[in-house]
């Protein structure tokens, strides 16, 4: 499934084209080894309270989500080589450096998935 984020809080899309992590070797790789990400592309974990960015060549917007799907932190351009934590999220999404910002996403917005294409992921 390819998703759409929104978010509710503020009605603005922050991805077009989200991808869920949902074999162990999509949640195992992410974007490590990728040369960069979409503009628009953005990668979703279920119950991953804690994400890395090691092998990664590019920094990313890391968000966690709660059960009701509100933003409970926000890593900002996160760099390569770190690690990002939130215990108790339910979802963590993994988008461009600086999308999160730029969509002016904050600690206690509502974000929504939308499913846009049946189409299966890019990812194993």
């Amino acid at each position: 499934m390819i998703y759409k984020i929104i978010n509710k809080s503020k009605d603005k899309v922050i991805s077009q084209t989200a991808f869920i992590a949902r074999s162990f070797f999509s949640r195992l790789l992410g974007l490590m080894f990728r040369k960069s990400i979409a503009e628009d592309e953005a990668l979703v974990f279920y119950h991953a309270p804690s994400i890395h960015t090691f092998f990664m060549r590019f920094p990313i917007d890391i968000v966690f989500l709660d059960k009701n799907m509100r933003v409970m932190k926000i890593y900002p351009a996160l760099k390569p080589w770190k690690l990002a934590i939130c215990l108790h999220s339910l979802l963590t999404l993994e988008f461009p450096p600086h999308k999160v910002s730029q969509t002016t996403t904050k600690v206690g917005d509502i974000l929504e998935l939308i499913p846009i294409s049946a189409k299966d992921s890019l990812l194993p």
